[in-house]
């Protein structure tokens, strides 16, 4: 039986937009579903699930007293502290479908803490969605011979410097390789990643970096495997490109040898401007093209032990595709 409209309307709305792409049907699809607080994990999953898409968000309060925005994020397999597209995607949909206002920065209360979102407006009037990552955490990854079994090369087509798993709420490891051939021909070998990624790191996206790109407007091409959460490729991610900033700060000298684009003197900069500032081009190998803008920033950690703090920051532009009402929700 068809449902009525009348059967349609008191259901939940929902928005679906494109994160990360400059065109409809291109970076990463996300659905939002507003007036969630009273579903329950199970039903979360499971509409996550209906969507086919890789995560899909779920905002529990739409006028939020303190202006902070409570959203849960959740993928195929299991809800997330954090991700990057969803959290961009999320904060658009509340600016332009759930506010009268427009604001210039919202706040939106994740698992994983307060995470701000501001637009910016180009010269060309084009608005772009930024959010403010929490501080990038480093830890050993793997050498150059498992990560290149993890993904199906050889030893050779992987750059001889760290290859660490960092992470902005996410865990992610990057594996910088030798050229665009190589990140193109990278595919998680299904022995070498339960060993190594899910038993060994005990899960973490898989970040594949080179500094050869196909389009010319682009800085960097890399793809990104998050099999452990059900998500064999993924077109646009946000947390792994924060990963891929923090990494890109915290090894400035390495990857200037690479190609990569990070500034000469990046690490000296303690004066406002960005020790990386670049534009990673994903999604291309699966016909979804996005472009993801980086920046970081090194700086004292102010502890008084020299340590240091990188800041890091990931921005896109959001297109919206569709919006509708859920006739089951619970």
């Amino acid at each position: 039986m068809r449902p009525s409209n009348a059967d349609a309307m008191p259901g939940r709305r929902f928005h679906t937009v494109d994160v990360f792409a400059r065109e409809p049907y291109a970076g990463n699809q996300l659905a939002v579903v507003h007036d969630a607080a009273d579903l329950d994990d199970e039903t979360m999953l499971a509409l996550t699930r209906e969507t086919n898409y890789s995560e899909a968000t779920f905002v529990e309060d739409a006028t939020p007293d303190d202006g902070r925005y409570p959203v849960r994020i959740f993928d195929p397999a299991e809800e997330l502290p954090f991700a990057g597209h969803p959290t961009i995607g999320t904060a658009a949909v509340i600016r332009e479908f759930l506010r009268d206002d427009d604001p210039d920065e919202l706040v939106l209360d994740l698992p994983v803490g307060d995470v701000p979102v501001w637009v910016e407006t180009d010269a060309d009037g084009t608005e772009r969605y930024w959010m403010q990552q929490v501080a990038p955490a480093f830890s050993e990854g793997l050498d150059r011979d498992a990560a290149a079994a993890v993904i199906g090369l050889d030893e050779g087509d992987v750059h001889d410097v760290p290859i660490d798993v960092v992470s902005t709420g996410l865990p992610t490891l990057v594996v910088p390789l030798r050229d665009r051939d190589a990140v193109e021909c990278a595919s998680t070998q299904p022995d070498a990643y339960e060993r190594e990624i899910v038993e060994g790191l005990g899960g973490a996206n898989v970040l594949v970096v080179s500094g050869d790109t196909v389009d010319a407007d682009a800085d960097l091409h890399a793809r990104v495997f998050a099999d452990w959460a059900g998500v064999p490729e993924d077109p646009a991610t946000g947390s792994a490109a924060g990963c891929l900033a923090g990494y890109l700060a915290r090894y400035d000298a390495d990857a200037r040898r690479m190609g990569l684009d990070v500034p000469e003197g990046g690490r000296e900069r303690d004066d406002g401007r960005d020790a990386v500032d670049c534009v990673v081009e994903q999604g291309i190998e699966m016909d979804r093209p996005s472009r993801l803008h980086l920046r970081a920033s090194v700086r004292d950690g102010g502890d008084g032990e020299g340590n240091e703090r990188i800041d890091v920051r990931v921005g896109g532009r959001v297109v919206p595709v569709s919006e509708g009402h859920l006739f089951q929700s619970t």
